[in-house]
């Protein structure tokens, strides 16, 4: 049994002075004054040790109290000065720690509060992971964008989340940045970063949106350059027109018969052409939808009944299912070129014994196929302006498509699904 410091200094007291306690017995007991005078002096000796002694321990008492208090968390105690030279100074030095941790403590959490209000404040999703790389907590931009019917991703690492996007991002490196594009349309850009916590290094991503940046910036480049090519190419057109038409009706009929049918032909080339122009000037002028209550279960059936014979040509089935009392308030014949746009590729991406189908609901459009898939390749240009996988295709349809949903503010995607079936969602 080990004994403390204060009692081997108290049995170590007692000793000294038992030992001088005999010693004076043996040597002076003749001498009863100075037996007296002695006795007496090795009480007050004895006395004036314990007073010591409890001087000596006092500073450690104060350390003691303080570092209860500082174990405790608890920055509030201070101690009053007692008079005494030395505990003072210790009592002193105690009370300034003591105010400067507590003033790094308010500063810490001020700056832990507003760094959690600026991160659920924040317009971009921010993900941190724990040591492990499982999701920890997201910010409220990311709980509105990953965490969709009640399904909670806490817990889970990046690639078990079932999220295209955040699957993508599994493999992504500390101080790396990465575009990444979902659903033919959708382009976000994510950075991972980290930070230490109690000495260890932890992860988080930043995940912003640029889908609509992106769309405007294309729209309008691709606009400047349209207007410029509508203006130079029907300018000319007109006037070659203009020509051919006046030199055909002056030519005699009988001798320059085969004169007048190759300007014909010219004429119909220019037309062509400047139709072909106006279908690339109809993406940038397009008008800004005017909404009214469109029942879209009846305007998809429509459209289907509209389809079904091109469909038949290539032996395609169509067939068209919705909800009583679909009612959406959208611009309807944009809608129709929508529709008509996404069932003409479905149909085109289908062969002898295949099908089309059509879903209309309350919150949805679903048109699917079971025709040819999307190569993955292509899967994230298929909303670039003017990307087609036609030979003689120009792009227009899905680019005229892109806008007019936009312009609702529907969201929509293009992919095909683990069962081979591809899909085209529009969603409110």
């Amino acid at each position: 049994m080990r004994l403390s410091t204060k009692a081997k200094y108290v049995a170590y007291i007692a000793v000294v002075h038992l030992v001088l306690v005999l010693l004076v017995y043996r040597l002076l007991f003749d001498n009863k004054v100075l037996f007296i005078a002695s006795e007496v002096f090795l009480l007050l000796s004895a006395g004036m040790s314990i007073v010591l002694y409890n001087n000596f321990m006092q500073p450690i008492q104060f350390v003691k109290s303080g570092i209860e208090a500082i174990k405790d968390k608890d920055f509030s105690i201070k101690f009053v000065p007692t008079g005494k030279g030395e505990v003072d100074v210790l009592i002193e030095v105690y009370n300034l720690m003591i105010d400067q941790l507590r003033e790094e403590r308010i500063k810490l959490n001020e700056q832990h509060f507003f760094l959690e209000k600026l991160i659920e404040a924040s317009p971009i999703s921010i993900i941190i992971l724990d040591f492990d790389d499982r999701i920890e907590s997201l910010n409220s931009k990311g709980k509105s964008q990953f965490e969709q019917d009640n399904r909670t991703l806490l817990g889970r690492k990046l690639d078990e989340t079932g999220l295209p996007l955040l699957t993508e991002l599994a493999g992504i490196l500390d101080g790396e940045s990465r575009l990444v594009k979902t659903n033919g349309i959708a382009t976000f850009k994510a950075q991972r970063s980290h930070f230490m916590d109690r000495g260890f290094r932890r992860s988080f991503l930043m995940i912003e949106e640029l889908t609509h940046e992106i769309l405007e910036s294309e729209k309008n480049a691709y606009g400047k350059v349209i207007r410029m090519m509508a203006h130079e190419v029907n300018n000319t057109l007109g006037a070659t027109d203009s020509i051919l038409q006046t030199t055909t009706h002056l030519l005699p009929d009988p001798d320059y018969s085969d004169i007048k049918d190759a300007l014909h032909v010219a004429s119909e080339r220019n037309q062509q052409l400047t139709r072909f122009m106006r279908n690339f000037a109809d993406v940038v002028r397009l008008p800004a939808p005017v909404h009214e209550r469109t029942d879209m279960g009846l305007l998809t059936r429509d459209v289907a009944v509209f389809m079904q014979n091109a469909a038949s040509l290539r032996n395609v089935k169509v067939t068209s299912e919705s909800e009583e009392n679909v009612f959406w308030d959208v611009d309807k014949g944009q809608m129709e070129q929508v529709l008509i746009n996404v069932i003409k590729n479905a149909v085109e991406a289908c062969g002898g014994g295949q099908e089309v189908r059509i879903a209309t609901s309350s919150s949805r459009i679903v048109i699917r196929n079971n025709g040819k898939p999307i190569d993955p390749e292509v899967t994230g240009k298929l909303f670039n302006p003017f990307f087609s996988t036609k030979r003689d295709g120009q792009g227009i349809g899905l680019t005229l498509t892109r806008e007019i949903l936009g312009n609702h503010g529907f969201d929509f995607a293009l992919e095909t699904g683990p069962d081979g079936w591809t899909e085209f969602r529009i969603e409110k």
